[in-house]
């Protein structure tokens, strides 16, 4: 059978992919890019900052000159994290750990710089004899005899490549199906969920206190969030405001918490107030699952002509106050490409290394992985994410000894220099110690009271599914189990399912049969955002939908 052939297929076109076709076009590679959504961008969502480090052999700039100006939003000079305790917040500018390493980083939106670098990844591409093309699901690898040979897609006959780049994202299929990725652990994984905020002309810059090239980001912890072990930000954008709370899944189902409530637990704090001045327009309600690099970054992300790159590898460094994912995609992307390159041109000679084996090898030299799994981490790990640890050391910063040791520290600036130190954020464990009871005791004991009063209402589930953009096609997702046991957990887990709510994806019901009462698990996929969620916690068969099919973001 004679199948359209092209040296590379890039499937993705987020940052990592763009990264990835830039350098391969840039080396006269034949490229061809297949994206899953109406433009690039209306299927991502992140938080979001990108940034560009000064250690990073490759920035999104670099490759892309102008996208500072064209694509993002503002930049961030200025970091801060507020620890809350009811309504006594104590704050910290942290800016010194976001300049660490840091040339610069810029708040964005998805689908403003995706459909931006779309049509620059075209641009180059299309010399190679390749192009992009939007609409398509790439749904599966082309094998033959065993081998990876290319990819098969929905909507397209099967394409042949000598590599294939998975850039496609934290859900991708084609990194599940090499069986170099999988869905099994709740602990690691994170869930975003985030509301994009619009404000007057000049408000961002008035209420904030900064200029027009001046941004801010603003991060949250404490017990405003039910226990639930992670925080919140708030990012200034160009006229907007991306709100959100990022929470380890594990602990959000534990502790069967709400996303959608935790958000609004945020948005409707007394210190949020002041950002709002009493009017709220929430333009865009979204959700997606981030991988917890230090447990799921893939040390050797390939297997045969298929490399991961991004989210697809698990290529999502959150480590305390540092957050940083499109970065490493950048990074990644253009490694991997620039390793096929290498691999091409000795082939004649030595076929050894591969490009898969090459592109490994630069994410270690290069200290990508280094980034994404310190070792410092997995030493605190084993000695500090046990329960009986846990316990104590929580006991010890609650007693009055604690409380009077923080306030000592605090005068002596150790508690900022703690918090400012990329070293002790790269081996924080992931305990509720670091994310709810210490800025809950710093809160309560150093912090001052906010007399604002918020007076915002967020919408409800329903008016935030209403206000969505769905093409709606056929199911994407299988409920295999539909006990309670096996599926509850989404019901309170997915961002647009609650208990009690009619709506949404998931819902719970109790049913008589033989004359005995069953709670059993329901599916609707029609108003789902597509966040994974569900395929970690529910027993579910979980594809993306069709090409152009399913939810779009606007703001992303």
């Amino acid at each position: 059978m004679t199948r359209e052939h092209y040296e590379a297929v890039v499937v993705g076109c987020g940052p990592g992919g763009a990264a990835a076709a830039a350098v391969l076009a840039e080396n006269d590679v034949e490229t061809l890019v297949l994206e899953r959504g109406v433009e690039a961008g209306s299927k991502n969502v992140s938080g979001g900052l990108i940034y560009a480090e000064e250690s990073a052999p490759y920035t999104i700039d670099d490759l892309y000159p102008g996208f500072r100006e064209e694509a993002s939003e503002r930049p961030i000079t200025s970091y801060h994290i507020h620890n809350v305790a009811g309504d006594k917040v104590k704050s910290y500018d942290i800016s010194d750990l976001h300049d660490h390493d840091t040339e610069w980083s810029d708040a964005v939106l998805r689908r403003t710089m995706d459909s931006w670098l779309e049509e620059r990844v075209h641009e180059k591409t299309r010399e190679t004899g390749g192009g992009v093309v939007t609409g398509v699901h790439v749904d599966g690898l082309l094998e033959e005899d065993g081998e990876i040979v290319g990819v098969t897609c929905e909507e397209l006959d099967p394409i042949e490549a000598d590599l294939v780049v998975a850039a496609d994202g934290v859900n991708s299929e084609l990194a599940r199906e090499a069986g170099l990725m999988d869905w099994e652990e709740p602990e690691e994984w994170f869930q975003g969920v985030k509301a994009v905020v619009d404000l007057p002309d000049g408000a961002v810059e008035e209420r904030f206190g900064i200029g027009e090239d001046e941004g801010e980001a603003h991060l949250f912890s404490g017990d405003l969030f039910e226990g639930v072990r992670g925080g919140g930000f708030v990012y200034t954008n160009d006229s907007t405001l991306s709100v959100g709370t990022v929470f380890h899944l594990d602990s959000l189902v534990a502790e069967e918490a709400e996303p959608h409530e935790l958000l609004d637990a945020l948005l409707t704090h007394p210190m949020l107030a002041e950002y709002f001045d009493g009017e709220y327009d929430e333009l865009e309600y979204s959700a997606k699952l981030v991988p917890d690099s230090k447990k799921v970054a893939h040390e050797s992300p390939h297997e045969g002509r298929l490399v991961l790159v991004g989210d697809a590898a698990g290529q999502m460094q959150a480590q305390g106050p540092i957050i940083k994912g499109m970065n490493h995609a950048v990074t990644a992307g253009a490694l991997a490409a620039e390793a096929f390159v290498e691999s091409r041109a000795r082939t004649a000679r030595d076929p050894e290394p591969t490009a898969g084996e090459l592109y490994e090898r630069k994410l270690h030299d290069e200290g990508v992985m280094g980034k994404l799994r310190p070792k410092r981490y997995e030493v605190a790990a084993a000695l500090g994410e046990h329960d009986a640890v846990t316990n104590v050391t929580d006991a010890l910063l609650e007693s009055p000894v604690g409380r009077t040791g923080l306030k000592v520290a605090d005068k002596l600036g150790v508690v900022k220099r703690a918090y400012s130190s990329p070293f002790l954020s790269m081996l924080m464990p992931d305990t509720r110690t670091p994310y709810v009871t210490l800025p809950t005791v710093l809160g309560d004991a150093l912090g001052d009271r906010v007399t604002t009063v918020n007076e915002v209402e967020p919408p409800e589930l329903d008016d935030r599914i209403g206000d969505l953009t769905y093409d709606v096609g056929d199911p994407h997702i299988e409920l295999l189990d539909e006990s309670f046991a096996a599926s509850g957990a989404a019901v309170a887990a997915c961002p647009v399912s609650a208990q009690d709510f009619g709506g949404g994806c998931y819902r719970a019901e109790t049913v008589k049969e033989n004359g005995h009462e069953e709670t059993v698990v329901s599916l609707d996929t029609q108003p789902c955002v597509e966040c994974g969620t569900c395929a970690v916690v529910a027993d579910t068969d979980w594809n993306h939908p069709a090409g152009n099919k399913g939810v779009e973001f606007e703001q992303g």
